[in-house]
């Protein structure tokens, strides 16, 4: 038992590599997420930590017209990068504390049908002393190593198996696993055949189909009680839950996840050491999918459901915590934003031969690292990057912001009605729409010589370009189930609508009303008056289903729809233009300040 232990804080102790006088206090800083690099391949498996601490991530660049394999290595905890050449060695790997060695699987075609063999060193990747294993396993769509289960001692790999639905006749992607209760000497398959599908029909708001792709890319967490939970991408608005209590062999579900919002994104559960476990997921909901007509450009297979047109839902990366088995979760924070998603030359941007076009803040890989810090890899193309947060910013009560650190904080794009399809075109981006800034900084309209700092105008620009004209803002904050949001604002125009969510909305949303648990209309009205700086409060009670704003001596009370809605309460302000025409002048904000009171 004393070996197991030893074995079990290696990788731990090689993590605490010590700092030096300067980089200490820097790494100890850090507190919110805070960019530290940007990886060189698109996010899934690609970063090790190795038996010396040096933190690794693989993937290929170009010189020229010319791809070399390349890997990124940190030797300070993620503080600095350097590129180096990967000359040899096998790449990304796994690390299993219980039996220390590093492992991965890799496709073999056999000839007659694919099948994956796995891998296992002592000393990782450059390691030339290799075991392979043939197994029965066959291919995996887009797998992954789990987390090592170590209460089950069991290795995971998870992925999909396209089977033909008995319903609808389509074959759609299911979960499927690869499962060694040995360390790698005999593997299991598991495919689960339960999942939830459109069927071909639209849905929500919906006027086409959505790509409908079942459930894959599915995501592993082993409870205290030995118990596994597998969620899943999927195509509705929802991730989706299986369980299982006899070390995966048959699994219950899926159960919808309950205020996990999502479409088509990847989940990730991974446990902390101390047990608590985080779950990073796009906490989002796309725009409803518009009539086809719209877009006489799409395929036919496209059309049908079987490719997506556009992803509008990938621009806001989460992160939650659960300190008690997944039973109740806190935070429901946006750990990133997508760097890109402003840029009117989106489905452009950043393409290149060797690269996956697609670009967005879905797909992670977490890695905990000593002091409570979590060094987070996301993305894809040229929104990847690499980041640093401690978990204590989870866990926070409250935000404010007052732009004066410029709107780097919120989302205010808007859609330009751009071609629509998958990527089909060389250097084109995949699946996605062009884009502008709406909401934007400008000056006050009380400018005097006092006056230092501009504020957010939020109004209508009529821009026919736009698959919605009207300005809106998303604006995220801690979970909370009683709160309380305070608005510095003047109307100038004809006001905006002021929506409570559980979820991230684009703010151009048509239907963000719709989603809401509450709104209302910001306008003279509401602030007993044009051009005058008014504090607007609002204050909910999730369990009690009431909301509160107050203006001045103007209190009043409404219902909460929270109904189907997350259980842990709201996390988003959503303001949007109500204009009915041209509104240049809409709502200025001074700022905005929300504290949970739970």
């Amino acid at each position: 038992m004393g070996r197991e232990r030893k074995h079990m804080n290696m990788l731990l102790m090689a993590a605490a590599i010590a700092l030096d006088a300067q980089q200490q206090p820097i790494y100890d800083a850090i507190y919110e997420p805070k960019i530290v690099a940007e990886q060189p391949n698109h996010t899934h498996k690609e970063m090790v930590m190795m038996p010396d601490g040096e933190i690794r991530y693989y993937g290929a660049d170009l010189v020229g017209k010319e791809k070399r394999k390349v890997y990124l290595s940190s030797r300070d905890r993620g503080l600095s990068w350097t590129t180096k050449l990967w000359l040899d060695g096998w790449g990304p790997m796994a690390y299993c504390p219980w039996g220390d060695f590093y492992y991965t699987m890799d496709f073999v075609d056999t000839g007659k049908g694919g099948r994956m063999r796995f891998m296992r060193s002592r000393r990782g990747p450059d390691d030339p002393d290799r075991t392979f294993v043939k197994t029965d396993v066959g291919t995996l769509n887009f797998f992954r190593p789990m987390q090592p289960c170590e209460k089950n001692r069991l290795l995971i790999f998870g992925g999909a198996r396209n089977v033909s639905d008995p319903v609808s006749g389509w074959t759609w992607e299911r979960p499927a696993l690869a499962i060694s209760a040995d360390d790698g000497a005999t593997w299991r398959e598991v495919v689960v055949t339960n999942a939830v599908s459109t069927y071909g029909k639209p849905v929500f708001f919906d006027k086409s189909l959505r790509w409908d792709n079942g459930c894959c890319e599915s995501t592993v967490v082993e409870l205290s009680t030995g118990e596994l939970w597998m969620a899943c991408r999927a195509t509705l608005r929802h991730h989706y839950l299986y369980k299982s209590k006899d070390g995966g062999r048959t699994w219950s579900g899926p159960e919808k996840m309950a205020g996990f919002y999502a479409s088509n994104t990847m989940p990730t559960f991974f446990k902390l050491k101390d047990g608590r476990i985080l779950f990073f997921w796009n906490n989002t909901e796309p725009l409803a999918k518009r009539d086809p007509k719209e877009y006489p450009e799409l395929f036919k297979r496209e059309l049908g459901g079987h490719g997506e047109t556009v992803f509008t839902n990938r621009d806001a990366l989460h992160v939650a915590i659960s300190d008690d088995d997944g039973k109740t979760w806190k935070g429901f924070r946006e750990v990133a934003l997508n760097s890109l998603r402003n840029c009117p030359d989106f489905r452009m941007i950043g393409n290149a031969r060797c690269e996956e076009n697609d670009k967005s803040v879905h797909q992670t890989q977490p890695m905990e690292l000593p002091g409570g810090k979590i060094l987070l890899a996301y993305g894809q193309g040229a929104s990847r990057r690499i980041c640093l947060f401690d978990v204590r910013w989870i866990l926070e009560k409250g935000r404010f912001d007052d732009f004066t650190q410029g709107l780097g904080g919120l989302s205010n794009h808007l859609f330009v009605r751009s071609r629509n399809g998958a990527c089909r075109i060389m250097y084109t981006g995949h699946c996605a729409f062009n884009r502008i800034p709406g909401a934007a900084l400008v000056r006050r309209p009380d400018m005097d010589q006092g006056v230092i700092y501009d504020c957010l105008q939020v109004c209508r620009i009529r821009d026919e370009r736009l698959d919605n004209d009207h300005q809106g803002v998303a604006w995220n904050f801690p979970a909370a189930l009683k709160g309380r949001i305070e608005l510095d604002c003047r109307v100038g125009g004809e006001g905006v609508r002021f929506a409570l969510c559980d979820r991230w909305i684009n703010p151009g949303d048509e239907h963000a009303a719709d989603y809401a648990a509450f709104s209302f209309p910001i306008d003279a009205a509401a602030l007993g008056g044009r051009d005058a700086w008014k504090k607007l409060v609002v204050s909910w009670d999730w369990k009690a289903r009431t909301a509160t704003v107050a203006c001045g001596d103007t209190r009043r009370t409404f219902g909460l729809k929270t109904e189907g809605l997350s259980p842990y309460g709201p996390s988003y302000l959503h303001l949007q233009s109500v204009a009915e025409a041209h509104d240049p002048k809409g709502v200025y904000f001074r700022s905005f300040k929300m504290t949970a009171e739970d």
